[in-house]
């Protein structure tokens, strides 16, 4: 395990491509005001020692150097020190729904990446809960199961689309039976599933969901993603809307929030719904309401002692600062005699 402890200094490589982009500008300039009053041949005789490889061996060194030193200021850690680390925290389960009718644009961009943008904000938030990631449509579909590694979850978030399930649906139930399969343990009263959906085109009314709610033993935080109003989902080409999507009678369909379905999923449950519309309001909705449950206490490994590593490009560095300062741009004598550049 390692980490970078100054990451901002990854900025100053930008000064090699930079470099490498005025040495070849000024060498062009040079050699096109050289052919104007001297010939290359006439050149080489005036002027014996001068090697054009060299001095790309000295950019080549320079540039070594620079990223060398650049990589040493951001100072690369290594794990040296793996403990069990016990910590309290909740099982927290991302359902998302990936149907089309969550590429709708009534919220920008739509609500498929309001819904990723939603759940990152919540991680980002999080301290010592775990979190799982669910995708469903007609069908649910494991992305991630029960991790304390919140860039990875983050990771198979923006993986999400809504490609990625053929069927068509909103199967909520399949989802909740899912997420009972991610917690590890059956008594633990802290379990949490948060539904991000607009609750549109479901295979089971709300009475037949309720009691598999209530069953299930878990408290359920929907979000629900869109308008009432609705609006029609678009269907794209290269990122260009082409139409729209039609019913079997050819007129437009218009998606709308079914707000209703996901507040009595959520009452059943203990649990709270949200309107998706403001990013920070959900946040801080579900932060309050985790910050009010019972706490679990869950092992996990971790590295608690990283060791720097900087000393290890500074040396690097210096040797090739070294070698550029000892390549001279002109020819020496024993050297031109081995012809090692072959000029």
């Amino acid at each position: 395990m390692y980490q970078l402890e100054h990451t901002y200094f990854f900025y100053l490589l930008l000064i090699i491509p930079l470099m490498i982009l005025v040495f070849f500008t000024l060498n062009r300039w040079k050699k096109n005001t050289q052919n104007k009053y001297v010939s290359s041949d006439l050149l080489k005789v005036l002027s014996p020692n001068i090697s054009t490889f060299k001095p790309k061996v000295k950019l080549f060194l320079l540039s070594l150097f620079i990223f060398f030193s650049t990589i040493s200021l951001v100072n690369p850690k290594i794990g040296t020190e793996l403990k069990t680390v016990k910590r309290e925290g909740v099982d927290l389960v991302f359902a998302i729904d990936v149907s089309k009718s969550m590429l709708a644009e009534d919220i920008a961009p739509n609500r498929l990446e309001k819904g990723k943008r939603i759940v990152s904000e919540i991680i980002n938030s999080l301290n010592n809960d775990r979190v799982g990631i669910i995708a469903y449509a007609a069908s649910a579909l494991p992305i991630l199961p029960i991790t304390d590694d919140y860039s990875t979850a983050k990771t198979f978030l923006q993986s999400l689309s809504a490609d990625m399930l053929s069927s068509q649906g909103t199967a909520i139930s399949q989802s909740i039976n899912l997420a009972k399969e991610f917690y590890d343990d059956e008594e633990q009263t802290n379990r949490v599933l948060v539904i991000l959906s607009d609750g549109e085109d479901h295979e089971f009314k709300s009475e037949d969901i309720i009691p598999l709610v209530q069953q299930s033993g878990i408290t359920i935080i929907s979000v629900g993603i869109g308008s009432i109003k609705g609006s029609p989902i678009p269907v794209k080409e290269n990122n260009i809307i082409k139409t729209y999507k039609k019913n079997e009678k050819g007129d437009v369909v218009i998606s709308k929030l079914n707000k209703e379905l996901l507040i009595s999923i959520s009452k059943s449950s203990n649990g709270i719904y949200i309107d998706g519309f403001n990013t920070e309001e959900v946040v801080n909705s579900v932060v309050k309401k985790l910050k009010d449950m019972d706490k679990k206490e869950f092992e996990s490994k971790q590295f608690v002692a990283y060791k720097d590593q900087f000393q290890w490009f500074i040396a690097f560095a210096i040797l090739f600062l070294s070698l550029e300062l000892f390549v001279f741009e002109k020819k020496t004598f024993w050297i031109r005699k081995l012809n090692l550049f072959n000029e």
